[in-house]
């Protein structure tokens, strides 16, 4: 078994989270619901948090891809430094904002999302992992479909070229000769 990299399932929780933070906020702030400056915190903390979690991390594996626009994002936690990329950092932080949503019904949800969040960034924190922004490589990497010239003759499974057998020179012009077809030279 592969060692579980904590921080991805984090990020995808805590960012769906916010999304169900500031929607749940959006709904109590509309509905003037009763402590509705509660709902407006959650508005501004699900903001803060998908803003926050949206740039992934480069995975120990290499093979991170990251969101679409993800690069200005990046930068802008990049430049944090050591707050955002410390994930015992981000549990607190994100522990803490979701203590306010649970004193209202319409933001319950997403504070009970960002708290699991928050335990299994903790998780991360406690396995030693960090976040490492996705930079753009400075030379593409080489695409395999633009290295083959031609495309195979034959069907696979394929024997390696010193062990095919070459057809004569008078049969590979067909490759199946029809015995019910009269030969116009017989």
């Amino acid at each position: 078994m592969g060692k579980i990299e904590w921080a991805m399932w984090a990020n995808e929780q805590a960012l769906a989270a916010g999304l169900i933070y500031l929607t749940g906020g959006v709904v109590g702030v509309a509905g003037q619901f009763r402590g509705w400056q509660y709902a407006a915190f959650g508005i501004a903390a699900g903001v803060f948090v998908c803003l926050l979690e949206y740039p992934r991390s480069k995975r120990s594996k290499g093979t991170s891809v990251e969101r679409t626009g993800q690069y200005c994002f990046t930068v802008c936690v990049k430049a944090f430094g050591p707050l955002t990329s410390n994930y015992y950092i981000r549990a607190f932080l994100h522990a803490a904002l979701c203590v306010p949503g649970g004193f209202m019904l319409a933001t319950v949800l997403g504070c009970v999302c960002l708290g699991i969040a928050s335990l299994i960034y903790l998780s991360a924190a406690i396995h030693g992992e960090h976040w490492e922004p996705i930079l753009h490589q400075k030379e593409p990497p080489k695409r395999i479909g633009e290295s083959i010239k031609e495309p195979p003759q034959n069907p696979p499974p394929r024997p390696p070229p010193e062990h095919r057998r070459r057809k004569p020179d008078h049969l590979e012009a067909a490759a199946y000769d029809n015995p019910m077809t009269v030969s116009v030279t017989e």
